[in-house]
Parts: structure tokens; sequence; C-alpha cells
């Protein structure tokens, strides 16, 4: 009878989210965005909504302690995010005296972020957190016709209005995501965050990104 018994099977593996990896991300994103704040604070707030897309590479590292994962990641992504809008600026309420339409874009944004994970095997449902940086520009044309050199209303360029300007600004992230093992070192993830720049006022980002990431093993 014990020669008919067949040895155990032996126990499944368990999926392992520990490593240092590598990815690629991309998807859309829509928001909104004051585009003469990005060369001057002399006008009144306005918003000026965009949407578009990204796609950019991911690095990372983590490490599982039981069910919990924690890592840090970070990621480059170039942005084709832009909307435009046509309006007469106003000076505390006070009209500027001539119309601009005013496309303003987000051209890359760079992000270094916190993750903690819960992990149900090759499943891993996480939040994410930390800093962002981002590429702005804005370009006017004035409806009138003057060019925009016509105007002196910037402090410290009396005569001069640029017609376009750029800036970096320096905010914050947060979002959360589910990533799902489907090989032992690949993974594909969905994801939702939302970028705050420079305040809430100025500029404001929510992104829908997909990834998939490349994992080296454990450290």
């Amino acid at each position: 009878m014990a020669a008919d018994l067949a040895p155990p099977a032996p126990a499944a593996p368990v999926y392992n989210w520990t490593g240092i990896y590598l990815g690629l991300n991309g998807g859309g994103a829509w928001g909104s965005q004051d585009p003469f704040q990005i060369f001057t604070n002399r006008f009144d707030h306005v918003s000026v909504n965009f949407s578009g897309g990204t796609v950019g590479g991911t690095a990372g590292a983590q490490l599982q302690l039981s069910r919990v994962v924690i890592g840090f990641e970070s990621d480059l992504n170039w942005a084709g995010i832009s909307g435009s809008s046509a309006f007469a600026p106003t000076i505390f309420g006070a009209p500027a005296g001539f119309t601009v339409n005013a496309t303003t874009h987000i051209d890359w944004d760079f992000t270094a972020r916190a993750r903690v994970g819960y992990a149900l095997d090759n499943y891993l449902l996480y939040v994410t957190g930390g800093a962002a940086v981002l590429g702005a520009k804005t370009n006017l044309t004035t409806l009138s016709g003057l060019s925009c050199g016509s105007f002196g209303l910037i402090a410290g360029s009396p005569g001069t209005f640029p017609c376009s300007g750029t800036n970096t600004r320096i905010g914050g992230t947060v979002g959360a995501g589910l990533e799902y093992g489907f090989m032992p070192n690949w993974s594909a993830k969905l994801e939702y965050r939302y970028t705050a720049a420079a305040s809430l006022e100025l500029s404001h980002i929510n992104e829908v990104r997909a990834g998939v990431n490349y994992r080296f093993g454990g450290f």
C-alpha cells in the first residue's frame, strides 16, 4: 500500500514583489492651469482647461514584508497636454483693455514617490504619493491685432508683454492603483493620480495611466 501512495504535490510558489524594476507607462490627463501665471502674477486668476496624453519611463524598488509591499518609484514622461481659451484679462477686477487667445501646455512631468501596497499573491493594491515637477508653457495671441510688445503691464519690464513663457512648477502628487503580476518578473498596472503644482489654483492634473514593469528579483 505504501508503494501506491503518491508523493505530496509541491506547494504552489507564492508571488514575490521584492525587487528593482524598470517599466513603461502611458495614459490620458485632464485638468486646468492659469496661463498668465506662468510668467507673471500681475493679472487676476483665470483658468484654462486642458487635456492630452503622456508616455514615458518608470524606475523603482520595493520590498515585500509578508503581505505589505513598500517601495520608492519615479517616472519621467513626455506630455502632450494642452488647451486654449479667449478672454479679456483683468487687474484687481479692472479690464486690462485687450483680449487674448491663450494656449497653455504641459510638455513634460517628473515624479518621485513612495508606494505602499497590500499583496494578494500576484495582485497588488497600492497607494502612492510624493513630489512632482511640471514643465509648463503658454503662448498668447492678441485678438485685436496689436503686438505682444505693445503693453507695459508686467512689473520690471515696462513696454513689454511677452507672447510666450515657460515655467518649471514644483508640487505634489497622490494616487492609487492595481498591479497584476502575469509572470514571475513581469507585471502590468492601472493607476489614477492627482497632481497639483505651484498652488491648487495654478495647475492641477488628473491622470489615468497604464504601465508594464520588469522586475530584476530580490535584494
